[in-house]
């Protein structure tokens, strides 16, 4: 696990890689036909030698495992002239190097030994550190196990059903009537977190059910805007390397599972395959749901406390050098038009953690469709 200190360089290096890392890349407005494909690394980035042919988000997402793996951000391996130009993310240094035969070397293993499934990762080698291990840790070998609450694979559980686990959650939240009665909601409050250099912004949220969510960050010189329709996702925000970003593969199910379990009453219908077991988080014990979207390779897992309330979802998004979690914490239930509603959540990826704190939320208020359109390039004022 990355030190908070490097997490925070981690976040600084970058913002600063996507203020500047990107080639210029024209990007329609709103008002016009949407792009007739997605851009790829290749197509917005230079000199990409290894992940080609990729959309821009997944690429970010790769770069999110390096750093995840190996404890670095983007300055450990770019040339240090990045932090004044930014033609010199381009540089080939010598871990840029290193990385990309690291990268076939892995690609080479995997197609050797395991029919081209992504078993071997940077992390499985490297776990947090710039340089793999190779002698034994006996403090690691006579260590207290603990296990791990994100682990994809499920602890599975006898003794309970995901019927009951909805079902009592239901009945926490104010019962099913009260849930099913919620279908729209609007609400304020603030957002921090590395892309804001730690301060607390405004922000709003339209949300309305069964699945369209948009969320306004509203910092002093502009608006970033976050918009899942039901069907596609995008992002106008200042951080990332495009103006506006339409969301692709694990990244859009992503925005579908934000949007979704803003309307608890849909959860339950919206995967299948479910599958139940317990898990441990903070000391605490919590039962997990795991289940499936279709058409996704990768599953969902949902947490929830003694009292019945959802306090976790887990889910995954593959890249072409491994996956990459995204965790959401969600805490401080108030009840709303008879429903109790988190009024905190904390977003953790690889790339970086965001708090959401509400203050006002306003439940089955009208929403005008066009805020759930696709957002007109990031532009700051």
């Amino acid at each position: 696990m990355m030190s908070r200190h490097i997490r925070a360089s981690f976040a600084v290096g970058l913002v600063c890689w996507l203020a500047v890392a990107a080639s210029p890349v024209r990007v329609v407005s709103a008002q016009a036909a949407a792009p007739a494909a997605v851009p790829l690394s290749d197509q917005v980035f230079k000199n990409i030698q290894i992940l080609k042919g990729i959309p821009v988000d997944q690429f970010m997402d790769a770069m999110g495992m390096f750093s995840a793996s190996l404890g670095y951000d983007c300055s450990s391996c770019h040339s240090q002239d990045i932090h004044y130009d930014r033609a010199a993310f381009a540089t080939t240094t010598p871990l840029i190097t290193r990385a990309r035969q690291m990268i076939n070397m892995m690609n080479g293993l995997n197609e050797a030994n395991f029919g081209g499934r992504p078993r071997v990762t940077c992390f499985t080698c490297h776990r947090g550190s710039p340089n793999p291990e190779d002698v034994p840790s006996l403090a690691l070998q006579y260590a207290d196990l603990i296990d791990d609450p994100n682990a994809m694979t499920l602890v599975r559980s006898r003794t309970i059903t995901a019927d009951q686990v909805f079902a009592k959650y239901l009945q926490a939240l104010g019962g099913a009537p009260k849930v099913m009665a919620l279908t729209s909601f609007t609400a304020r409050g603030t957002y921090g977190g590395f892309n804001t250099g730690g301060a607390d912004i405004p922000i709003e949220i339209n949300a309305k059910a069964p699945n369209q969510r948009m969320q306004i960050v509203r910092a002093p010189d502009a608006e970033n805007v976050k918009t899942y329709n039901g069907q596609k996702a995008w992002v106008s925000e200042g951080w990332r390397p495009l103006p506006l970003m339409e969301l692709t593969g694990g990244n859009l199910e992503g925005a579908r599972i934000e949007a979704l379990t803003l309307f608890p009453a849909t959860i339950k219908d919206s995967f299948t395959g479910w599958q139940a077991g317990t898990a441990t988080i903070d000391d605490k014990p919590v039962q997990v749901l795991q289940g499936r979207s279709a058409g996704q390779p990768l599953p969902v897992s949902f947490y929830f406390d003694e009292s019945g309330l959802l306090v976790r979802t887990m889910r995954w998004n593959r890249t072409p050098v491994g996956t990459v979690p995204t965790q959401m914490d969600f805490s401080d239930y108030r009840d709303v038009a008879g429903v109790k509603m988190p009024f905190k959540t904390v977003i953790t990826w690889t790339d970086g953690q965001n708090t959401i704190v509400l203050n006002q939320i306003q439940a089955n208020v009208p929403i005008d469709a066009a805020r759930f359109a696709m957002p007109r390039p990031f532009a700051r004022k």
